[in-house]
């Protein structure tokens, strides 16, 4: 039987004393931040709002965005990155998981220097895709016009962020890439291989840095 989301104890700002609160609320109080599902307009709504909302609060402080999702919606994944790319709040990308499909993309739009991938990772990158069942031939032709414009762009932000040539990225997105962490490390995807004792750690030194 399913049990929601935890609860955790939590002393909100101008309060005296602690109250309930779902996990997740209180994560995010911490700028950490969680895409674990497929990419749909609502998940990507409620993370640009949280980004947008986080920076606009403390534009020094870094977002910590974990990414454990098999891709989804084309133009919703867009947003995400381009969200990252507006805020000016730095945003870690962690994955710790699957990042595929345009999962994979976000994953690269963190800030460069800090976009990291867990040893078990996978990571995983190909063509993006649309439906053409029971479309009108004039539809279709419309769609992929539009998807061949999206798939140009696409290739061309992995170039930017990932320093490999425009006709690699092509061929590697002509079918499903899958990479372990090293590789998509060696692919320019992340920065590095982290695992979570390492990065437990390093948020408790950012902690440390901030009271200081």
């Amino acid at each position: 039987m399913p049990v929601g989301i935890p609860k955790v104890v939590y002393l909100m700002t101008g309060d005296d004393e602690e109250s309930w609160t779902d996990l997740y609320h209180r994560l995010y109080e911490e700028r950490l931040l969680f895409l674990g599902d497929e990419v749909n307009s609502e998940i990507s709504n409620q993370l640009n709002g949280l980004m947008i909302f986080l920076s606009l609060q403390d534009k020094t402080r870094d977002l910590y965005l974990f990414i454990n999702s098999p891709g989804g919606e084309v133009i919703s994944g867009i947003a995400m990155f381009d969200t990252m790319q507006f805020v000016e709040a730095e945003v870690y990308t962690i994955c710790v998981g699957l990042a595929a499909s345009m999962a994979s993309l976000i994953l690269l739009g963190g800030e460069i220097t800090k976009r990291l991938a867990f040893p078990h990772a996978r990571v995983m990158m190909h063509e993006p895709v649309i439906s053409l069942n029971d479309e009108k031939t004039e539809e279709c032709t419309l769609d992929a016009d539009e998807l061949l414009r999206i798939y140009q762009s696409i290739i061309k932000v992995y170039v930017q962020r990932t320093g490999k040539s425009p006709w690699q990225i092509a061929e590697d997105m002509r079918r499903d890439c899958f990479m372990s962490a090293e590789e998509a490390q060696a692919h320019g995807i992340v920065d590095m291989v982290s695992d979570s004792l390492s990065f437990i750690s390093f948020l408790n030194r950012e902690d440390e840095d901030k009271d200081v």
